[in-house]
């Protein structure tokens, strides 16, 4: 777990720094990106500071502003392309509001198209997405152990252990774990 929490540091900061600099490079102010996130200016500047980590929920936002998926994103924050990656090498990002816990198992980039992604979300906890950061973008979730409740564009899904779900977004996302046990589970995005 030690090297999680390093992780967790190092990639809160690395982030705010990406952050920082999608703003200044589309010459916003904290302002116009609280209208267009619908975010708090506090709570833009603590992101960018690394003074806290953003919510799934704020990255969400931000993404939607920005017109990103928030792989892309995470791809952005990612220091390069390695094809061989040790589970101990492999990105941790953790929403502690959710418990939210997001394993960039194998990262997407500029030269591929797929992102895999090992997730995890506490048990009762809920994470929305008011927006498709990128609309038309694939999703493909297999589910690991636990049970989710995943809500695409106004249609419920129950997930079980083994179950698929396989969505393009084009509106709103819920996920919602059930109350039993952690929901693990695996998400494969493609860039459209």
């Amino acid at each position: 777990m030690a090297d999680t929490a390093v992780m967790t540091e190092d990639m809160t900061q690395r982030l705010a720094q990406r952050l920082a600099a999608l703003r200044s490079d589309r010459g916003l102010t904290l302002d116009a990106l609280a209208e267009a996130s619908g975010l708090s200016r506090a709570a833009l500047s603590r992101f960018e500071k690394a003074e806290v980590s953003p919510t799934a929920e704020a990255l969400g936002r931000l993404c939607h502003a920005y017109g990103l998926s928030m792989s892309r994103l995470m791809a952005m924050v990612e220091e390069g392309f390695t094809a061989h990656l040790r589970r101990s090498d492999q990105p941790v990002w953790r929403d502690r509001d959710t418990g939210f816990l997001r394993r960039v198992a194998s990262p997407g980039g500029r030269l591929l198209a797929a992102e895999v992604l090992d997730c995890e979300l506490d048990p009762g906890a809920c994470i929305a997405y008011p927006a498709a950061a990128v609309p038309g973008m694939e999703h493909h979730l297999l589910m690991l152990s636990g049970t989710l409740m995943v809500e695409v564009d106004g249609t419920r899904h129950d997930l079980d252990p083994g179950d698929s779900l396989r969505y393009r977004l084009s509106g709103p996302t819920r996920f919602v774990a059930g109350s039993g046990a952690v929901a693990r589970y695996i998400l494969v995005l493609v860039a459209p």
